[in-house]
């Protein structure tokens, strides 16, 4: 019995690893952001979306934020950008890119909702002029609502949303947008079932803001999705919404596969 159980979980990890598009060189052991795996990313549309000299921005709520020092903030400094995502996309991103002068920037804060982006947004993006701008904004936007703590709709996300990237599009018409999929994972300490069918809700209207603004659209909720086949959600994010060392890894390697 022993042996089958193994035989079934190595299945259930190769159909992962194979449905997430990293196939033998992950299942091999390979860490996913190393730099042999540059033809699995297609290094020449990397080069296409990232240049040499390009100011590249983070932006969004806690999952983005992940502890960095708001102190700082400065480009290329670990304390500044935390531990999360963001941080593992920088750190990958600087090395492939070594010698190109990329200036890379953590600007998410815990808690943010879109309106809160937009209160800041001058200092944290357009005075920044970023050459890349990834955006990951929406839990807060239903969570708060659902605890009471806020008052907003997915109407007001949408209108609020298409306002602050009309605005980015207008300063900087030329920067390139990503947007990022907001997540959840059910069965988790703050995360039920009875989120599914309201956030998604939430999760459509960030879709079609990338299809309206020509946005690369990061879909972190399928990625999620495939991961709970092959370890529980909590081993993703304890609470459904923050990610572990693992979830912000998947995050990483999602975010560069869609780019």
């Amino acid at each position: 019995m022993k042996k089958n159980k193994t035989s079934s979980g190595q299945a259930s990890r190769r159909t992962f690893l194979r449905n997430a598009g990293w196939g033998t060189a992950a299942l091999a052991g390979t860490p996913l952001l190393r730099k042999s795996l540059v033809n699995e990313l297609n290094a020449g549309q990397l080069s296409k979306f990232i240049s040499p000299g390009d100011v590249i921005l983070f932006q969004g709520d806690s999952i983005t934020d992940a502890g960095r020092d708001r102190e700082k903030q400065l480009a290329n400094d670990a304390s500044s950008f935390g531990n999360g995502y963001a941080h593992l996309l920088a750190s990958w991103l600087l090395e492939e890119m070594a010698g190109e002068d990329l200036k890379i920037y953590n600007r998410g804060i815990s808690g943010n909702k879109v309106y809160q982006l937009a209160e800041r947004w001058d200092a944290d993006c357009l005075d920044l002029k970023p050459d890349v701008l990834s955006i990951l904004i929406g839990v807060n936007d239903y969570w708060h609502k659902r605890n009471g703590n806020y008052d907003g709709t997915p109407q007001i996300y949408e209108t609020d949303y298409r306002k602050l990237l009309t605005r980015t599009k207008e300063a900087l018409p030329d920067v390139k947008l990503v947007i990022c999929q907001p997540f959840i994972l059910t069965n988790t300490s703050a995360v039920d079932e009875g989120w599914v069918e309201p956030f998604s809700v939430y999760q459509r209207m960030a879709a079609r803001m990338a299809e309206e603004f020509d946005a690369v659209w990061v879909p972190f909720q399928e990625a999620f999705n495939r991961a709970i086949e092959v370890a529980h959600p909590t081993y993703w994010a304890h609470d459904g919404v923050h990610p572990s060392m693992a979830g912000s890894q998947l995050m990483a390697k999602s975010w560069l596969e869609a780019i």
